[in-house]
């Protein structure tokens, strides 16, 4: 399974995974949430969080999650950073 580093602060505005692919956020100074819309959504979890210092780990995308572009917001420290944008490339 590869990983898709994804950096706060440079974080891109899309990402483009594998199905086996996974997002890795990494943050070190601040509180981080990761949201996807709960009805749609790639992976087992909607909503991805963790303290300062650590690394939030999307896995690898659902077995019946459908190729396509999956939207999600950021905060860090409660505070809504931006959008990002997750495509599941199909094999």
């Amino acid at each position: 399974m590869a990983e898709k580093l994804v950096l706060i602060g440079v974080f891109p505005d899309i990402t483009i995974l594998e199905k086996s692919d996974q997002i890795v956020w990494n943050s070190l100074s601040t509180n981080l949430r990761v949201e996807f819309d709960p009805n749609r959504c790639p992976f087992k979890s909607n909503v991805f969080q963790g303290p300062a210092g650590s690394q939030l780990q999307s896995g690898p995308s659902r077995i019946d999650a459908t190729p396509g572009s999956y939207k999600y917001r950021f905060f860090m420290n409660d505070q809504f950073v931006g959008n990002g944008e997750v495509i599941i490339r199909p094999k």
